[in-house]
């Protein structure tokens, strides 16, 4: 309690120093790859995926980023524990903070598209084992999230795998692609926005105590769905074939279909995206806040400030400006080539599968999910359109991000210990 009262705002200074670049990690890699898609295809420019990242990650992150944030990121460790040393909990969340966000500038640097989920729960894993004990760690959510590594890319590959032969039967494989495409597209439009919605109302709206039971959700998303297809098949009309355009590429037309698509699924993605991976960076901040505001009372919850969360929002943005190019030219590009098409099954693979994890309980990562639907769609060109070199160095990131994190907390720990404590 004494380390607390005498150095709390010194440690709240930190902490919002550490969750900062922790956010700007977040945007450089998450937000880079949620991204990729839509700049990979051609279908909106680096410079429009930023300024439609300041609109809606921000919107997502202020709107439905959560104005109670649960102390312990993802219940993975026993708060109980630290009742009697709050101030050994601030140290953990520091660490954590500074670690996973060392990691992802780590693999950003590098181009490597990781969960910062996963960054997160990997330093808080680590500090919590080795700086109070290994039963302070949840090890049954730790296992769901290991599992998550082979079942989220696996479904939102296979999602993306069958969208796409869609695709190509309906619209790609025929004689007048273009007009096909402008035939079905609307339809697929009232898919993208029933997933999308369920997303935001799933992993969004309930961070600000809007919980509606599941019929109507379900209503809400289909109202929203129509909607978007009705707007959507009224701009997809007034899409013009021009036979210059397609002298080169015999889709080309029929492709800027498709990119109208994409600008709303990037918009979409990017809601839901600043709604639940802000409390990545956030999470660890709330718990700090939360224990130096109550003089050091472990609370199950702790109300944020606005300004937190406008610290997580504009870190997210600052990150995928600054240092976002890297992991958009791998998903975007270094996977498999995409087009409008393509980055559509790909995105829409992802939302779903978002959905379903979201239903069952099955803790995923966007960028894993993501990733798998690039690679699902890539597959259903054949194995050639992949290139299995970038694909081996992403795989062998996800493997050692959860220890990479975990060390690095560990020693960060310890520091923060040893420069706090009393002599």
């Amino acid at each position: 309690m004494e380390i607390i009262l005498n150095h709390g705002d010194l440690l709240l200074m930190l902490a919002v120093a550490f969750g900062l670049f922790m956010a700007w990690g977040v945007g450089a890699n998450d937000v880079a790859n949620a991204m990729g898609t839509s700049v990979g295809s051609g279908a909106i420019t680096i410079k429009q995926a930023i300024i439609i990242a300041i609109v809606f990650e921000f919107a997502g992150a202020i709107l439905a980023g959560g104005e109670v944030t649960a102390t312990i990121r993802k219940g993975i460790l026993d708060a109980a524990l630290f009742n009697d040393s709050p101030h050994l909990l601030i140290y953990g969340m520091l660490a954590s903070l500074l670690a996973a966000g060392c990691w992802l500038l780590i693999a950003s640097s590098l181009g490597w598209p990781v969960s910062t989920t996963h960054s997160i729960v990997g330093a808080i894993v680590g500090f919590g084992a080795v700086g109070v004990g290994v039963d302070a760690v949840a090890w049954d959510k730790v296992s769901n999230i290991a599992m998550s590594w082979i079942v989220s890319p696996l479904v939102a590959g296979t999602i993306a795998f069958m969208l796409f032969r869609s695709l190509q039967s309906l619209i790609i494989d025929t004689e007048n692609p273009f007009e096909n495409a402008k035939k079905y597209v609307p339809f697929y439009m009232f898919l993208v926005g029933f997933v999308i919605s369920l997303v935001t109302i799933f992993k969004g709206l309930k961070h600000i105590g809007l919980n509606f039971d599941i019929e109507t959700s379900y209503y809400l998303a289909t109202c929203f769905g129509v909607l978007v297809a009705v707007v959507g098949a009224i701009i997809i009309r007034r899409i013009k074939i021009s036979p210059d355009e397609d002298e080169d590429f015999y889709f080309t037309s029929m492709e800027r279909v498709f990119g109208v698509l994409m600008i709303i699924t990037a918009a979409a993605m990017a809601f839901a995206h600043g709604s639940n991976d802000v409390a990545n960076a956030i999470g660890p901040l709330a718990a700090i806040f939360g224990v130096i505001e109550s003089g050091g009372i472990i609370g199950a919850k702790s109300t944020l400030p606005l300004w937190v969360l406008l610290v997580g929002g504009g870190g997210i943005v600052f990150g995928l400006i600054t240092y976002g190019h890297k992991v958009i030219a791998t998903v975007g590009t270094g996977i498999t080539q995409l087009t409008p098409s393509r980055g559509f099954a790909a995105t829409l693979a992802a939302a779903s599968t978002v959905v379903i994890a979201s239903g069952t309980g099955l803790p995923v990562s966007t960028t894993q999910v993501l990733v798998g639907a690039v690679l699902g769609v890539g597959l259903a060109r054949g194995m050639a359109a992949l290139d299995t070199r970038v694909i081996k160095k992403i795989f062998l990131s996800w493997i050692v991000t959860l220890p990479a994190g975990a060390l690095m907390s560990i020693v960060f720990f310890f520091a923060l210990k040893g420069a706090f404590s009393p002599l």
